[in-house]
């Protein structure tokens, strides 16, 4: 017995010595739920694969605050490893020089299984610099894509199984559902700055500003009240005054999720990465799935809808051993059974072109779950296409919810919206630019 015990005593010595061995890495990250959940099993995965690196997740709660709590941190040199930081704080976290390690640079360094070639351009194209170079990991990316209501449309008298192609028929469809009783709002949507302006301009091939829409450097400056966006705030105008469009709130448009499943809108443009949620409560009816319309008079249009979500940034300042893992780490994120898993779960995009090959499968047998990665991958993204930098744009999405909300009130035109937004947002950048000069 005391032998046995013996024998258990070195066993778990030599566990303790192996574990302290282990190199800890710290990732802190903004999922909460079952996102975080599912993160938390995908970093399990990792460190039970190998003995030599422990990654060690930790959320920070919303996407600000996590980034707010990375710089701080950094600032008090008490910086993780890794951060999520969503896609709007790229321009910031660009400008961060020497508080970054670009993973292009990384992963050339520690010789890692690293090819630039094997991710989806339109993926990181968000997330590489001018000369192409990826500079952080996308983690999770979704695009916006059309749900809607096949019940509702059977009782208007249209195809269930033809979602609108153009604007002109959304509004065509959503007129005949609403005369005909079927529903009494034609459409609601998410996010007016990344669906009804960011995305819109990309799916038209129209830029958003200057210098590749940010890419090019931080002397960048807007330009989305063109044409093509000022003639697209009129028609949401027009058309919530005349009840076929609904506004579902600043920010996220938190209150339009629920007018679609309460069946009170029969279109609803979101996420593709809302696919599970869009499931899970579209308990009395059928969901079929678009992509997002397009103005079939704009030249080029549809384009490629670009990415919202975020990707994993290396901190500077840490030690090569924790780099080493960090490298080993995002190797594993890589592979396409972790993105395929990872895909198939959320309904964020695969980032890969192998995993989207694994995902061929679940496609088949998910109707619609591939439709962001249609639309994405529509054509090759263009300078107007590839995404948008800017400085300070967190606050700038800010001011386009505020002047779209002047728009509805009649306070405006689009075109003095829009200006407006131009104008104030044009400030932010211009004052984050002397900042980071």
């Amino acid at each position: 017995m005391n032998k046995l015990f013996a024998a258990s005593g070195v066993a778990l010595i030599a566990s303790l010595s192996a574990a302290n061995a282990q190199t800890e890495i710290q990732w802190w990250h903004a999922m909460g739920g079952e996102l975080g959940a599912k993160l938390e099993e995908i970093t399990k995965g990792f460190n039970d694969s190998q003995q030599e690196y422990r990654v060690v997740p930790s959320y920070k709660g919303t996407y600000p605050e996590t980034m707010t709590a990375a710089i701080a941190a950094f600032r008090a040199q008490q910086q993780p490893a890794i951060v999520q930081v969503f896609e709007v704080g790229t321009g910031t976290m660009m400008a961060a020089q020497g508080a970054i390690v670009p993973v292009h640079q990384l992963m050339q360094e520690q010789g890692a299984n690293f090819d630039p070639q094997a991710y989806l351009p339109a993926v990181v194209g968000y997330y590489t610099d001018t000369d192409g170079n990826m500079l952080s990991l996308p983690f999770n990316s979704s695009t916006p894509i059309v749900y809607y209501n096949k019940t509702v449309f059977e009782k208007a008298g249209l195809d269930p199984n033809t979602p609108p192609k153009t604007w002109a028929e959304l509004e065509e469809f959503s007129t005949k559902i609403r005369d005909s009783g079927a529903a009494t709002c034609g459409f609601t949507t998410q996010w007016i700055s990344w669906i009804q302006t960011e995305n819109l301009s990309a799916w038209h091939n129209q830029p958003i500003g200057t210098e590749q829409n940010g890419f090019g450097g931080t002397s960048a400056r807007l330009t989305l009240n063109g044409p093509v966006q000022v003639k697209h705030w009129e028609n949401l105008k027009r058309l919530s005054d005349e009840g076929i469009f609904k506004y579902g709130g600043p920010v996220g448009g938190d209150n339009a999720a629920p007018m679609f499943y309460s069946q009170e809108c029969a279109m609803y443009m979101a996420s593709s990465a809302s696919r599970a949620g869009v499931i899970a409560n579209a308990k009395d009816f059928e969901v079929g799935y678009g992509m997002l319309p397009y103005y079939d008079d704009v030249e080029g249009a549809p384009q490629n809808s670009i990415i919202g979500g975020a990707s994993l940034w290396v901190l500077a300042g840490k030690p090569d051993e924790e780099y080493a893992g960090v490298a080993k780490f995002f190797e594993y994120l890589s592979t396409p059974e972790v993105q395929a898993d990872w895909a198939s779960f959320s309904g964020y995009l695969p980032i890969t072109q192998a995993a989207m090959d694994q995902l061929s499968g679940f496609y088949g047998e998910n109707p619609g779950a591939d439709t962001g990665i249609k639309q994405i991958t529509l054509n090759e993204p263009t300078e107007n296409s590839k995404g948008l930098r800017f400085g300070n744009y967190v606050q700038i999405r800010g001011i386009i919810d505020e002047e779209f909300e002047q728009l509805l009130s009649g306070s405006k035109d689009a075109q003095g919206a829009l200006d407006a937004v131009v104008e104030r947002g044009n400030a932010l950048i211009a004052e984050f630019e002397t900042q980071n000069q």
